[in-house]
């Protein structure tokens, strides 16, 4: 089996948008109940690549298998060291290791990038993405409880942080 991670291109947003509706329709990952349209993931993923954010995708035996992104995690100057990311497989491909692929290929990105920090917000009853995270050298920051309500119940979201870079801030650059 071959695992293969690349940009993603606009001929992607089709198994994109399916994955991502996948995950509102069925889990927790998304605390979003209706689907996306189209044009929504379209205008989502032009966003991403004109301010220089990546969009990946994985591949098994040419197949897709799922996408990972981040962005910015909140507006203000104050916050452009440190990004939220997001990855989605789909049901065929997951407990393969392509998520954990993914992360690890979003991680050297920003780090080439220049970020500090890279968060991750995870519903806390999905432990296979908590354990993955942590795997990964993420710690957890956050219990933020009830702050979700999805399939006719309260949900608690968990915030992971991974430190990219030394807490030096870059100089010149500060507020």
């Amino acid at each position: 089996m071959a695992l293969t991670i690349r940009q993603a291109t606009e001929a992607d947003l089709t198994d994109v948008l399916e994955v991502f509706n996948d995950a509102i329709i069925h889990t927790t990952a998304v605390y979003q109940d209706v689907p996306q349209t189209p044009d929504i993931r379209s205008t989502w993923y032009r966003d991403r690549v004109q301010a220089g954010y990546p969009v990946i995708v994985a591949e098994w035996d040419n197949e897709f298998a799922g996408f990972a992104s981040y962005g910015p995690f909140r507006n203000g100057a104050g916050y452009r060291y440190t990004a939220e990311h997001s990855v989605y497989i789909t049901s065929k491909h997951r407990g393969k290791g392509i998520g954990k692929a993914l992360i690890k290929a979003l991680i050297e990105i920003a780090r080439q990038s220049g970020l500090h920090i890279l968060i991750a917000g995870i519903d806390a009853d999905t432990l296979p993405s908590i354990n993955m995270h942590l795997s990964l050298g993420f710690t957890e920051v956050a219990h933020f409880k009830q702050v979700g309500y999805k399939f006719d119940r309260w949900l608690d979201l968990k915030f992971f942080q991974l430190e990219l870079t030394p807490p030096n801030p870059p100089q010149g650059r500060g507020l």
